[in-house]
C-alpha cells in the first residue's frame, strides 16, 4: 500500500487504522495556526514549507512508514514526493483533514479539546 512516489492514497479510516497500530506516523504539514485550530490526535506537525527548506522528520517519523495529510490533499501530495525523494516510505491521506473530519474522526486542538479544521 506505501510507495516511495507512488500513486497509492489512503482514505482517513485507513490512515487511522494504520497510524493507530503504530505501523506509520501520521505527519501533517499544514501551517502553524492550521495545525492549532485542529489535527488528528497523535499527529506529528511539520509544516511543507519546512520539508521543501530540508527539515528532517520528527524522531518518532524516523526509519517508520510516513501518513502525510494536509487541509485537502494537495500539500500533502507534495510531501510524498519530497520525503519519497530522500527514501522515505510515504503515502497521504485523501481529502486530507477535511475529509477526516467529515468521516467524523477525531479533531483537537492544542489543548486537546475538540478543534475545527480551517
Amino acid at each position: 500500500m506505501f510507495s516511495r512516489r507512488g500513486p497509492s492514497r489512503l482514505t482517513p479510516a485507513q490512515a487511522r487504522r494504520r497510524t493507530a497500530d503504530g505501523h506509520a506516523a501520521l505527519l501533517d504539514v499544514r501551517e502553524t495556526y492550521e495545525w492549532a485550530a485542529g489535527h488528528a490526535p497523535g499527529a506529528l506537525h511539520v509544516p511543507l514549507t519546512r520539508l521543501l527548506a530540508g527539515a528532517a522528520l520528527p524522531a518518532p517519523a524516523q526509519g517508520r512508514p510516513v501518513i502525510l495529510i494536509c487541509r485537502s490533499g494537495n500539500r500533502s501530495r507534495q510531501a510524498v514526493d519530497i520525503l519519497g525523494d530522500s527514501g522515505v516510505e510515504a503515502t497521504d491521506v485523501t481529502g486530507g483533514m477535511l475529509a477526516w473530519a467529515a468521516d467524523g474522526l477525531p479533531v483537537v486542538d492544542t489543548h486537546g479539546d475538540s478543534g475545527v479544521i480551517t
